[in-house]
């Protein structure tokens, strides 16, 4: 190459014309997030991640709620001693979303089953609050006990 030659093949003095630009320009696809859908995105995640950990501690409770009715029913043989043994177990586990008073037991010995049912409100911001039904036995996957004694 010559000193005075360039590289786009146009020499000293000559300038691109704006016109051979814009073809190339139109055909070009922008790719990647705008502000925008990179701000509406942050969003959504905050909200779910909002969402996590507001609600998780409920659902954790939930599960020590099931653990604890399952292995109090397996000591127990009278619904009375199935509520005390709930009460016991929900103390040590630091229970405090249900008691014993409030399962609904049927039969006795190793037959006897129970179930429960209670709501969590959970302040998520300001006036809003998200309100979550818990359910849970220890029947068969979708039968509930009959003839619930209290």
């Amino acid at each position: 190459m010559k000193s005075g030659d360039r590289s786009d093949g146009l020499s000293r003095g000559q300038s691109h014309d704006r016109s051979d630009f814009r073809p190339w320009l139109s055909e070009q696809r922008a790719q990647g997030f705008s502000l925008i859908g990179f701000l509406c995105t942050l969003i959504v995640i905050g909200v779910a991640g909002l969402l996590a950990l507001r609600a998780g501690p409920g659902v954790f409770e939930y599960w020590a709620v099931e653990k604890a009715l399952k292995a109090a029913i397996a000591v127990s043989s009278t619904p009375d001693e199935l509520r005390s043994t709930f009460d016991k177990m929900a103390a040590a586990g630091f229970i405090d979303a249900i008691e014993g008073k409030d399962l609904q037991i049927s039969g006795r010995g190793d037959s006897m089953q129970a179930s429960f049912a209670y709501q969590k409100k959970v302040p998520l911001y300001g006036p809003a609050s998200l309100v979550i039904e818990y359910k849970g036995s220890t029947a068969d996957a979708g039968k509930q006990p009959e003839d619930a004694a209290r």
